[in-house]
Parts: C-alpha cells; structure tokens; sequence
C-alpha cells in the first residue's frame, strides 16, 4: 500500500483514537480507565509474543539485560506520567481545545533537540515555530469565550505538562530506536507490558479508597483506547517502513489526526465557538507541517 495513503489512514487511526479518551474519560474516573486501557493493549502485545517464531517478519524482539528492561521501564514512567496529566486534562476541557494544544508536541521536541542534542533549525522551521506560537495565542483568545484563561487554567497548565513531557519521550524515543539500537516492536512490547505495572499502583489506590476519587462507568472505548494505539502505530511504522517514504511528509500528514478530533467535537460531543477555534486550529495545523518538513 503506498506510503502516503498510509499516513493518512494513521492520521485517521490517531484522531479516533483521541477522540475514543475523551469518550472514555468524560465524567468517569480517569486512573481505572488509564490502567484498563492499558492492560488491553498489553494483552495483544502478550499474545504477539508468544506467536513470535510464527511471525518473524513482524516482529524482531531484542532479548533485553537488566540495563534494557530499566531503559523501557524508565519510558513508561515518563508516557505514564505525561498521560495522567494529558487524561485530567482531557477530561475537563473541549477535545476542541485539547487537541490543536497537544499537537504542538513536535515544536517543544525540536527545542529540546537543539538543547540536547545542539541540533541548529532551519529558517523554515523557524517560521513554524512562530506559526505555531500564533496559532497557540489565538486559540487562547477563544477559548475565552467559554471561560478558560490559558494562563490561570489548571487543566491547560495539565495539558501543557502532558505535552513538554510528551516531547520528552519523543526525544527519549530518539536515543532508545537511534542510539541504543533498541527495534520499534522491542520498545513497544516492553512499553506497554510496563505502562500496565506503572498504573496498577494507582489503580489500586483508586480501588481502595486511598484519595476521594470519582464514580467508574464502563465504556466500549476504554479498550478501545489501548488498541486503537496500537493500530496507528502500526500503520505509522509501515508507512516508515517503505523505502520510498519521506519521514518529513508521513509525520506531517499524521498531524492532520487534529482535523480529526475537531470535526469529532462538533458532531461527537456538541462543542460551542467552532468558528472561532477553526482559525487558530489550522494556522497551528499549518505551523506543524511548517516545521516538521523544515
């Protein structure tokens, strides 16, 4: 299947899965449907490992030392904690609001590559980095009209520490796959068995009444959150995978997932000031794409 027909239906793949936490998350206890949600997507990984002689072409699972195993705990915390801020957060605020916020992931990414790894942006990435600053000031200007003030907000304070810890494992991501030589499927395996241990303390707490806590209501799209996760990963990884993909172009066209979660929000969950957050939602579409292809 052509590459860009394949990030395209990833783009899809990430906008429903989006769309499938606020599902899950809207007026439910945010902790159980994090480990649950989890657990499913660690059961396929489970069953995938069992069946990994019958599927060598699939899957390239590294024997990992005690070195390995700290490494890929090491990410779960990190996308663990990045997803409890990201959920809360989530949980109360528009998914039209949410969505354009979080998919400015890639700009603090390239930040954090030129901090880290003394990487220099081009002039074009420049640009997308002020189109996206503008786009993100003129989201806040109408997220106004239903009463959230970016800079007093705690959910959008949430959302803003999901996503510098999201860029965080993007750039983790970097040195695990490039530097430490880890395959996608070792890391993703290992990540999702760990993401499962990493929640089940809280889901516990939760369970016993350690904190006050919210009422649980189960949901069709709380496993389905783990599997969708799964599914635009790896479409992701095969449009990756064909030697004629442009990495600049696939991620850019997987961003178009936040089209996705805003036309959701209009006919999903009802969302008011469409208009008014259309604008900023493209003009931080169009930054992205700006910068990634810089």
């Amino acid at each position: 299947m052509d590459w860009i027909l394949l990030s395209l239906i990833a783009a899809v793949l990430l906008g429903i899965y989006d769309l499938c936490k606020k599902h899950a998350v809207g007026g439910n206890a945010v902790l159980p449907v994090l480990f649950i949600s989890n657990l499913a997507s660690a059961t396929v990984w489970l069953v995938l490992m069992a069946m990994e002689r019958q599927l060598p072409e699939i899957l390239h699972l590294q024997p990992l030392d005690l070195r390995g195993h700290l490494f890929l705990a090491g990410k779960s915390f990190l996308v663990g904690t990045c997803w409890i801020f990201a959920y809360f957060a989530l949980k109360h605020l528009p998914v039209s609001i949410a969505g354009p916020v979080r998919s400015t992931s890639p700009l603090f990414t390239l930040l954090g590559a030129v901090l880290i790894f003394h990487e220099s942006p081009t002039p074009q990435q420049w640009l997308g980095i002020l189109i996206t600053l503008g786009g993100f000031i003129l989201l806040s200007t109408a997220g106004k009209k239903e009463g959230i003030v970016f800079h007093k907000d705690r959910w959008i304070a949430f959302l803003i520490v999901a996503t510098l810890l999201g860029a965080g494992s993007a750039l983790y991501d970097r040195f695990l796959l490039g530097r430490a030589g880890y395959t996608p499927a070792t890391v993703q395996a290992w990540f999702s068995i760990y993401l499962v241990v990493f929640f089940a303390p809280f889901a516990l707490g939760w369970r016993l009444n350690w904190w006050p806590r919210g009422v649980f209501h189960w949901r069709w799209s709380i496993p389905a959150i783990g599997l969708m996760l799964l599914l635009t990963d790896f479409v992701y990884f095969m449009a990756l995978a064909d030697p004629d993909a442009m990495v600049s172009i696939v991620t850019s066209l997987r961003r178009g997932s936040v089209l996705v979660v805003f036309a959701g929000g209009i006919l999903l969950f009802k969302e008011r000031n469409i208009r008014a957050k259309l604008a900023p939602t493209l003009l931080i579409l169009a930054g992205i794409i700006t910068l990634v292809t810089g």
